[in-house]
């Protein structure tokens, strides 16, 4: 009896979903498929009847892992860049290992070193966090610089081992993107 087209898709989007935990707290070079494969608990075979290579799956991951990381935002959550900041720019968001984190702050050094297919599906991921946020501002250039501020300040406040040092970092670029919007000095508390 042949698999449903279900079961295929559903097998997929476990290893999707393994390869994108995997590859934001690991990167490219240290993650490989058995490691992906044995997260997903499947067999190595299932791979090959998905993906075309590592980076091929690498490429989808990051897309996944940019859906599953957006879907982690609180319900009602409020639509300003104040909050917005707040919850991206958190301890939280940062120190949580077992949740989906943001293959565009957590991927961004390990991106440079892959293929166009990666980089593009990056380019892309990265186009819809900034339209995302651009919702909430009517500056595009301010838009820009808060997104990088954001995804800059998460991916080196995790590169650190000084937390104090971390948190301080995290609390700047909060004040920073929340000065950008409001076009003041601001409170981050």
């Amino acid at each position: 009896m042949a698999w449903q087209e279900t079961h295929k898709e559903q097998s997929k989007d476990r290893i999707l979903k393994s390869a994108a935990m995997l590859f934001t707290h690991y990167g490219f070079e240290k993650t490989s498929i058995d490691q992906v494969m044995k997260k997903a608990e499947l067999t190595r075979g299932a791979f090959y009847s998905h993906f075309n290579s590592k980076s091929d799956l690498y490429a989808q991951a990051i897309s996944k892992g940019a859906k599953v990381a957006a879907k982690r935002k609180p319900e009602n959550f409020p639509q300003d860049m104040k909050n917005f900041a707040k919850y991206y720019l958190s301890t939280e968001h940062r120190d949580n290992n077992d949740e989906q984190a943001c293959p565009l702050a957590f991927l961004v050094s390990d991106i440079n070193q892959q293929d166009n297919q990666v980089k593009k599906t990056y380019t892309n991921t990265l186009k819809a966090f900034i339209e995302q946020a651009q919702t909430l501002t009517i500056d595009r250039e301010k838009t820009l610089q808060s997104i990088v501020l954001m995804i800059g300040g998460l991916a080196i406040a995790r590169a650190l081992n000084d937390e104090d040092f971390s948190d301080e970092l995290l609390a700047a670029c909060k004040s920073g993107v929340i000065s950008l919007s409001t076009g003041e000095n601001a409170d981050v508390s």
